[in-house]
Order: C-alpha cells, then structure tokens, then sequence
C-alpha cells in the first residue's frame, strides 16, 4: 500500500531558546545591480576563506566577491564585473584552462540561450580588475538551449576540468560539455547529451554506488520526466567514449522539486533533502534504511521512500531551497528553508527547529523580500555558528548574509 504522510506545522515568531524572536540581522554583500540570481562558493585566492560568483539576471552582468575574512564579512565585500551577458541564471567558479587562476561559467536562458566562460587573469594582483577579464561564448551552446546550471567536474580524466550542465524548457537536457587538449578554444568543447529534462534545478556531484566515482544527483521540476533523480557514471574511460549514463529515479514525481541537498552518507546511499512546491518538502531515503513501521512513508523509485511535510503557505512562499545543518548547536538536525512568492507578510527565509514538541518554523528574513534563491552555509564571522548565505531577486536585496543569533 502507498501512504503519504503529511504533517502541518506551525509558524513560530518566537523562539524558546536563548536567542531573541526577530529576524536574524542581514549584512549586504553586494546589492549594486538588479536582480541577483544564485550564489556560488569556492576558494578563488588561497586564503581559506570561500568566496562568492553570482549572476545578476536583469543587471546582465556576472560578479565575483572576494571574502574579506570574518573581521570584515559584515561590510560589502570587494567585487569585480567579470563579464557582462544577458538573462544570466547561473554563474559558477572553474578553472578551466588549469593555471591556478578561478574563471568563472555562466549559464545563459531568455533569448541568450547560451554559456559563456570568463577567463581570469593569470596575475593574482589583477583578479579585482575588470579589464584583464575576458568573455567567450560557448560555440557548441550557442542558441541551443535555455541553460539553468552548471557543475565542474573531471567526467573523462582528460584534458582538465569538463562540466555537467542543464537547461530548461523546449530541447532541454543534463549534459556534458568535454574539455579539449586546449581549454581556451572554446570552438574545440563538445556538448554530450546524458537525459532528456524539462526543467533542472539541481545538479549534486555524489558517489551513489559506492564505485569510486561521482554520480548525478538532480531535480527536474517540470515535464514528463520531473522528479528526483540521479544518474550513473559510467566510470572515466567509458564516458569518454560515449557510454550511457543510467537514470535511476528516486521519486517525487508528482510534485515539483527545486533546490536540493544531498547529505552525507559516510559511503552509504544518503538521505536527499528537497524543497517543494507549494510550501513544502520531501525527505528520501533508501528503503533499506528504516527502521520500525513504514507506514508514515511514501514508496518511490526502486529502493527509495520518501516522508512528506507539508508548511504553511499562508505565512511562507513558495519552496526554493533547502540545507540541513544544526542551527542552534543543540545537536539535533535542523533544515533552513528558502522561498518564492513571499510576498506581503510571508517569510522567504526560516529554519524548521527540530524540538522535542514537534517541528517549528522560525524567523531568518522576516517578511522583508520577496524571491530568495540558493542557501549556502558558512560561519562568516567565526562565532561557532553557521550563517546562511542567499541572494534576493525581485525586492533587490542583492547578495547577502544573515548572521546567526545563536552565538
């Protein structure tokens, strides 16, 4: 028998632990242009602290900021415009031609349809100097589809770092894009079709089968092949010759996926996090790890079942994304939420507590914003406590970080 259970909680604007009730304090990364679509972390410069690209989708421009370090991390941090593309929905560090120094790829929809690559300078000394930057697009991309996102990643253990991509709507696909001998001829980079899609929100590099190499996990939020997903890497050598990847379904197919987290198995199969819509979200786990009645449980893709819970929708937007992390250090797994459509009064922003009296709902953003995007998570001003990173699109907040009240 398949049973879906759905649970109802309540949004708290107070909070029973020490911390006060009120939004967490926001301190603006950037909010110079329009419309700041998604954040991307890696260390760029050496200096062990993560630093951001985002793409600003109606500014028509992609930035890069450089983390200042936790004495600084509440002041705006230092940026540069790397390039400058139309209707950008993704931007994501790589170095792609090797030579130490971050470029940065971008992901293109609208009537751009296409992916871009911004070389960095070599120097370290000109990387906050847009004129050194240069900007290509990707000819084998090129009006072929509405690109979403990107992820870097070694697929054929030739020719440096390839990158998974994916797109939207009509001809939309995950796919491939194979470096060449010489990364910087764009003409030489080869696009290989793995699934078809309607519309990809996530692309997570995982070891799904314990093999020794990195699988796919995604979300496709539209289409006859929505749901959650991964696909199987067929290992480095058969991949560079062209070899099928395996699409395994995980589930949720009748509801719309967004933003996903993958979380850690410790080379076991992991539970899978993913943020729906209307308001809420959908935890899957292998079948094989639950214990006790299955009654409360949705069974999915082969292997896979899922538990459901349902937020309420008239005080958050719609589901976006979705981390799991222990937000107020009491050792138990909280998630923090982000929405759409928070519109009025509702909250773009929480973090679900998970207590002994149930799961409650509590305050991050407050009713301010209205479309918020990916959460990162990181302790920005070494406190002890991780602080939760997004951008703002349609209220133009910008990029940004709230500082976690817990310590």
């Amino acid at each position: 028998m398949r049973v879906i259970s759905t649970i109802v909680v309540t949004l708290v604007l107070c909070v029973s632990c020490s911390h006060a009730a009120e939004p967490w304090l926001r301190h603006t990364i950037d909010n110079s242009s329009q419309g700041a679509d998604g954040v991307r972390m890696a260390d760029v410069n050496n200096d062990e602290h993560l630093d951001i690209t985002t793409g600003w989708e109606e500014g028509g421009i992609i930035r890069v900021y450089l983390n200042p370090g936790p004495t600084k991390a509440a002041a705006p941090w230092p940026a540069v415009t790397v390039g400058k593309v139309k209707s950008p929905e993704d931007a994501v560090f790589a170095d792609l031609d090797g030579d130490g120094a971050a470029d940065v790829v971008s992901s293109c929809e609208g009537r751009t349809r296409t992916m871009f690559f911004h070389w960095a300078p070599k120097s370290a000394d000109q990387y906050l100097d847009e004129k050194p930057w240069t900007t290509q697009s990707v000819p084998c991309t090129a009006n072929q589809q509405s690109w979403m996102f990107a992820l870097p990643m070694n697929v054929d253990d030739r020719n440096g770092i390839d990158l998974i991509v994916s797109s939207k709507g009509d001809n939309a696909s995950i796919g491939w894009l194979e470096s060449p001998i010489d990364p910087r001829n764009v003409a030489a980079w080869k696009y290989h079709r793995l699934r078809d899609a309607g519309w990809i929100m996530s692309l997570v590099a995982h070891d799904m089968d314990s093999d020794g190499d990195l699988d796919i996990v995604a979300s496709d939020r539209k289409g006859a092949k929505r749901g959650v997903l991964w696909l199987e890497n067929p290992g480095k050598e058969a991949a560079a010759t062209g070899s099928a990847w395996i699409d395994h379904s995980i589930g949720g197919t009748s509801r719309e996926n967004m933003f996903l987290d993958v979380l850690s198995s410790h080379n076991a199969v992991p539970a899978i996090l993913s943020a729906v819509k209307p308001a809420g979200l959908i935890r899957f786990q292998p079948a094989d790890t639950v214990r006790g009645s299955q009654a409360a449980l949705q069974f999915e893709g082969p292997g896979w079942v899922s538990h459901t819970i349902e937020l309420p929708g008239d005080k958050l937007g719609t589901g976006k994304s979705i981390r799991s992390a222990d937000v107020n250090l009491d050792g138990n797994e909280d998630l923090i939420y982000s929405c759409e459509q928070a519109v009025g009064a509702r909250h773009g922003v929480v973090w679900l507590d998970m207590t002994s009296d149930g799961l409650k709902v509590r305050p991050i953003s407050g009713p301010e914003g209205v479309k918020y995007d990916l959460i990162q998570l990181l302790d920005l001003d070494a406190d002890g406590d991780l602080d939760v990173i997004t951008c703002e699109e349609r209220a133009n907040l910008g990029v940004f970080w709230y500082e976690n009240p817990t310590r």
